[in-house]
């Protein structure tokens, strides 16, 4: 059983998928991390509280997962996709994050302001990141909210 962090300005006892806003790294769901320290600054990001949700979390076999090790051309097309708006039929999908400037390197790939092999060079120089998402009601049930804390 993994230990999951959830950054927010509010208490999050019973999660939920939220479909709104921007499109997202792999598509619309509740977000979590392994990195605490990462959970911390999505708090931060965030007006108002900033509270670190703690979740326990247990894989089950019933649903269809989808994990990135690393970054890779699959993880890079995987999120262009999902940032245009394009749906997967994953329940839970894992991996590195694409934060901003990240996200400025796909958008200069796709643009072709720069090549693939430019953005593997800059993408390499970024710090470890992770998250995973839970994208359906049965994914949510491999959570289970067990604390929280302010900072």
């Amino acid at each position: 059983m993994d230990k999951l962090f959830h950054g927010s300005n509010v208490i999050v006892e019973h999660p939920d998928i939220r479909i709104r806003g921007y499109e997202k790294d792999f598509g619309y769901g509740f977000y979590c991390t392994l990195l605490e320290s990462q959970a911390k600054k999505w708090a931060l990001s965030k007006k108002g509280k900033h509270v670190v949700n703690v979740y326990e979390y247990e894989e089950h076999n019933e649903c269809k997962a989808k994990t990135f090790k690393e970054m890779s051309e699959d993880w890079l097309n995987f999120i262009i996709d999902c940032r245009r708006g394009i749906r997967q039929d994953f329940d839970i999908v894992e991996g590195p994050m694409a934060d901003d400037q990240i996200w400025n390197y796909i958008e200069d790939v796709v643009a072709g302001n720069i090549t693939s092999n430019a953005f593997w060079e800059l993408a390499k120089f970024k710090h470890p990141t992770h998250q995973i998402v839970f994208c359906t009601q049965k994914a949510i049930e491999c959570i289970r909210y067990t604390s929280h804390y302010l900072l």
